[in-house]
């Protein structure tokens, strides 16, 4: 995916510094949105619950959350919370494209290294907001399930954590590799956000479906219960996974490579998880089932395919004397494969979630909680109790349409005191979503890349207030051109090399880039190129360059040489540009470097003008800071 890298590592200090930098800054802000929540849940306490009775809270408490959707919703609020700590990485912001969605995506179709070449482009161009809009993003979808235990929010905060999970399973995710060759289950098919989504569809149902209600008064035929549909579903999943664990083509059968023969992906993926840093107890464990690996993964595959087929077929059918059994079994299964294979799949700096196998449990748990009797934690009794209570508090009538706010408002708090503190911790949370999401859904349509990468590479633009040299010289149409004849403009001044096929066709482009940024703004700004060639100094040379570089559309381009080398010379000398020729002669080395001079003839800042890596990540970060830079001397009084 050429293009993708911003060609700088991963620990660049700026870049690092930056990005906690902006964390910071918008976690102040949501430090600020949660005191003021804060003091709004003081007054509703001391206003509105002290109203309340003990009696009342305590019959309203009955009718609670069923405890498997419970158990559902705060597993993974509290994994979202994890998976966006773990987006907080120092390596996310320049790792995030090269180590994580690249490698996700080189065994997919075309068409799917396309949409993560989209998305990681974007998260290159823009390193710092949109890493900590993912960060902020997956804590409030977190904390949103955490507080919101029933009612609209909580119904709201699933099916935010379904798009969301939707989007990191295609984008992040490149589809769970469902879609790539030697994916297994082993490895975290079909991908942990495609579990995260099923999770947030489950929670946005409707809550009378966890209540042990048939599913077929529903017009669903799956399943005794939704309990009982979960584990039916997960059932054919493993028989699915299991048919694909055994089948021959995929390698699955073979152990260290030998004889011509390719090692199998356990064994391969051992190998590269064992580069990843972690502590010496994980590194042993993992050397020692990879050496096990290699001599016996024909065992290890027929057991995990056994495994995984006695597991499917028991949830599917789910005799009652074996549903604890085989959720012991899947469990442990899960598990093992986690710890000795996935690497426990967040370690090494760039893990961006635990992999599939803690959802997976998740899920598995939920089922056998929602066909298990005894953990209903409200029934008809106590729901009774419930309303019955309700309707003989003294809660306002609410029903006339003229009531005030405030009125309604009470009346709502009273009849279920938790609803004050479900609604502020769900308006908490998806403040911080939009803090998050917002500066970053800005970034990501921007077609410039940040300064910042261009900055962390040739360092920052160096302010100056000083004369610029005089110069008089001819362009490369053999027009004479001075400073003097450019005062009011502003100028982005460097040097090119006439024949260079390196770097100076590189540099020229990102000039070109930048004129293009900064619109109709040109019309007061120049860019001078002064050939810095001691040998090749006529004009059909710069009108060569030009040609080859597509810069003889741009209007406010010179590319400048000297009637003698006597006046290319002094040019070089007052503007510090040092011209040599290389060892042997073959190649001219020159200072890159740029001068912005403003419209008073003075020069405001020196940058570097070396393009690094070469990448097109570099060069719209330079024609970036090009372009802010002219419009700023430009536009400055």
């Amino acid at each position: 995916m050429p293009g993708m890298s911003s060609g700088l590592r991963t620990n660049n200090q700026l870049i690092v510094s930056a990005f906690h930098h902006q964390l910071l800054n918008q976690g102040l802000i949501i430090l600020f949105v949660l005191l003021i929540l804060t003091v709004l849940w003081s007054y509703l306490r001391l206003h509105f619950l002290q109203q309340t009775s003990p009696s009342t809270q305590e019959a309203l408490g009955l009718h609670r959350e069923f405890i498997a959707r419970r158990v559902l919703r705060i597993g993974f609020g509290l994994l979202w919370i994890f998976d966006g700590i773990l987006q907080a990485q120092s390596s996310m912001p320049l790792g995030m494209p090269s180590q994580v969605l690249q490698p996700a995506a080189q065994n997919s179709p075309i068409w799917v290294q396309h949409l993560v070449h989209f998305v990681s482009t974007i998260w290159s161009y823009h390193p710092l907001l949109v890493p900590a809009s993912v960060v902020w993003i997956q804590v409030g979808i977190g904390l949103w399930l955490l507080s919101a235990s029933r009612g609209i929010w909580s119904r709201y905060a699933a099916i935010t954590s379904t798009v969301w999970g939707a989007l990191v399973w295609a984008l992040g995710e490149s589809f769970g590799g469902i879609f790539s060759r030697g994916q297994s289950w082993t490895f975290g098919l079909p991908g942990a956000a495609l579990l995260y989504c099923i999770a947030g569809v489950l929670i946005a149902l409707p809550e009378n479906f966890w209540h042990n209600i048939p599913l077929r008064r529903f017009g669903y035929l799956l399943g005794r219960n939704l309990g009982s549909a979960v584990l039916q579903v997960l059932g054919l999943f493993f028989i699915a996974m299991a048919t694909l664990q055994a089948w021959p083509g995929r390698g699955s059968w073979n152990g260290s490579p030998h004889n011509g023969h390719p090692g199998g992906p356990i064994y391969l993926m051992l190998t590269q998880m064992a580069h990843t840093p972690q502590p010496h107890f994980l590194s042993s464990t993992l050397a020692s089932f990879q050496g096990f690996d290699a001599n016996h993964a024909w065992e290890i595959n027929l057991f995990v395919v056994i495994a995984l087929s006695l597991i499917g077929l028991t949830l599917w059918i789910q005799p009652p004397k074996f549903n604890r059994p085989a959720l012991v079994g899947a469990v442990v299964l899960c598990i093992a494969t986690w710890i000795s294979i996935q690497d426990l799949g967040f370690l090494g700096g760039t893990g961006t979630d635990p992999n599939s196998m803690i959802p997976t449990i998740l899920l598995l748990v939920t089922g056998y909680l929602g066909i298990s009797k005894s953990a209903t934690l409200s029934d008809t009794s106590t729901t009774g109790i419930a309303t019955a209570t309700a309707s003989n508090s003294t809660t306002p009538d609410t029903s006339y349409s003229h009531s005030s706010i405030s009125t309604r408002l009470k009346g709502r708090i009273l009849a279920d005191p938790s609803y004050a503190r479900r609604t502020l911790g769900s308006i908490g949370a998806l403040c911080i979503i939009l803090i998050g999401a917002v500066p970053g859904v800005a970034a990501a349509s921007n077609p410039n890349a940040n300064p910042i990468v261009a900055q962390a590479i040739n360092g920052a633009p160096q302010p100056v207030s000083s004369p610029a040299p005089a110069f008089d010289l001819i362009d490369q149409n053999g027009r004479s051109v001075s400073l003097a004849s450019l005062r009011g403009k502003t100028i982005a001044l460097t040097f090119l090399d006439d024949v260079c096929v390196t770097t100076c066709p590189l540099i020229a482009q990102e000039f070109r880039l930048a004129d293009q940024e900064i619109g109709t703004l040109s019309r007061k700004v120049v860019l001078i190129a002064i050939n810095s060639n001691p040998r090749f100094i006529t004009i059909n040379y710069l009108e060569a360059f030009d040609q080859q570089e597509q810069l003889t559309t741009i209007p406010n381009w010179l590319f400048l040489t000297g009637r003698s080398m006597k006046q290319l010379d002094s040019a070089w000398k007052d503007y510090g540009d040092l011209v040599q020729y290389l060892p042997g002669g073959s190649m001219v080395d020159h200072s890159e470097i740029a001068d912005i001079i403003g419209p008073q003839g003075r020069i405001r800042y020196i940058i570097n003008t070396d393009p690094g890596p070469g990448t097109r990540v570099f060069a719209s970060s330079f024609s970036n800071q090009l372009a802010n830079l002219l419009e700023k001397v430009a536009n400055r009084k």
